[in-house]
């Protein structure tokens, strides 16, 4: 491979590999997780954002160590293919590009719902359009752009925990971590929160483009992983303790509606455009990331192969960001967002299953496998206790995948 014709440049540093994992996940959770994990599992969700994190934790430390053995573009696609072979390798990267398509929508479109309601869906394709530009310009553009969203979204949130836990309306009482939810709701919340954490991935998927791979990948991930960890408790934290979990599970925009119970209506707005600005990162970021699965995937010839283009000038899959870009739009348009986390969540949780799977296969020390073993774990049991419907319509998308790819297999044999 020429690096002008095929390969990608290696850019990235820990420091901008740190903030594209932090732009991945700071906001989507907080966001547009938060109001459903709470329905499901009422004054359980603290203990559902435990799990999700025990489980996110897991899948970290199994996809550092693989990426640091594979620094490729395509993370778990292309572990799947190396440790446990080429069908699972597939069906990894199959419910990466599509559950992570169906990320994309939700994030778009909470950006359109806190911009301009009535107009949620064309805010939400005119952001795709926008973010897509921005990826083709390069990998440098995007750290940079990813590094300014991600400090506004720390200062308000960092806001959000100030007023809401040095107000009169707060009530440690309402922190209360029983399980009213029962333990399907604590193990539902864990998943739908899951959606959140699961931005870590975008470092392993932009292996190709990190600088000393075997240092700064096992490096970022993990440290991404645990500021996101702190963030999300502290906003929570300080979230039910003014609005409870009744009120936190029928709120709309939580935060907005924290800081207005709390006290301090005109910091209303600011959360507003935090809002926007952390799902525009989330949304640039996975932008990023299926991009890069779909280019390994060209590459491998499970996509068509024009997909596989990289930009001379740029150095990034520009065929598979526009082609991506354009899918997004189209779902953007149409779908419904707490549809799509749910539907996301499914096919991530079966994405990380696979990456557990091929890690546990490193070593055959019974220490080194017990982290594989709870984090497969820890991804089925989530997975299945999703929505019903959210589990349906994900694993009959996984059979279209595996059939597909049995399709395929069978027409090259003849």
């Amino acid at each position: 491979m020429t690096q002008s014709g095929s390969e990608l440049r290696r850019t990235l540093g820990v420091g901008d590999a740190v903030v594209i994992g932090l732009g991945s996940m700071v906001g989507a959770g907080i966001f547009a997780a938060l109001g459903p994990a709470a329905r499901a599992a009422g004054s359980g969700l603290l203990l559902g954002l435990a799990v999700a994190a025990v489980v996110a934790y897991c899948n970290a430390m199994s996809s550092a160590r693989l990426a640091a053995l594979y620094p490729a573009s395509g993370g778990t696609y292309v572990y799947g293919r190396e440790r446990l072979g080429a069908f699972w390798g597939y069906l990894a990267g199959w419910s990466f590009v599509v559950g992570k398509t169906a990320s994309c929508a939700a994030m778009a479109l909470t950006v359109g719902a806190y911009v301009w309601p009535g107009q949620a869906h064309a805010v939400a394709v005119g952001a795709v359009v926008v973010l897509t530009a921005v990826n083709y310009g390069g990998m440098q553009k995007s750290a940079w752009l990813t590094r300014v969203i991600v400090s506004v979204v720390l200062a308000v949130l960092a806001s959000v925990v100030v007023v809401c836990l040095g107000s009169d309306a707060s009530d440690a009482g309402r922190l209360d971590v029983g399980v009213s939810g029962g333990a399907g709701g604590v193990l539902q919340a864990a998943g739908l929160l899951f959606f959140a954490f699961a931005g870590y991935a975008r470092i392993a998927t932009l292996g190709e483009e990190v600088r000393d791979p075997a240092r700064t990948i096992p490096r970022a991930i993990p440290t991404a992983l645990g500021v996101t960890l702190l963030v999300y408790a502290a906003v929570a934290v300080a979230v039910l303790s003014v609005l409870g979990p009744d009120g936190l599970g029928r709120a709309s925009a939580p935060l907005a509606d924290a800081v207005r119970a709390a006290g301090v209506p005109g910091l209303v707005p600011v959360v507003r455009v935090g809002a926007t600005v952390a799902a525009l990162g989330s949304l640039l970021a996975l932008i990023l990331g299926v991009s890069r699965t779909t280019l390994a995937m060209a590459r491998d010839g499970h996509l068509p192969s024009s997909l596989a283009a990289v930009h001379p000038r740029f150095q990034v899959p520009h065929r598979a960001e526009l082609a991506v870009g354009a899918v997004v739009a189209a779902l953007a348009a149409r779908v419904d967002v707490r549809g799509a986390i749910g539907f996301s969540s499914f096919g991530v949780l079966a994405y990380y299953a696979v990456a557990n799977a091929s890690a546990w296969t490193l070593s055959p020390a019974p220490a080194a496998r017990v982290v594989p073993v709870v984090g497969l774990v820890g991804c089925v049991t989530l997975a299945f206790a999703l929505p019903a419907d959210s589990v349906v319509v994900g694993a009959a998308v996984l059979a279209v995948g595996a059939a597909a790819y049995g399709v395929r297999v069978w027409a090259a044999s003849r």
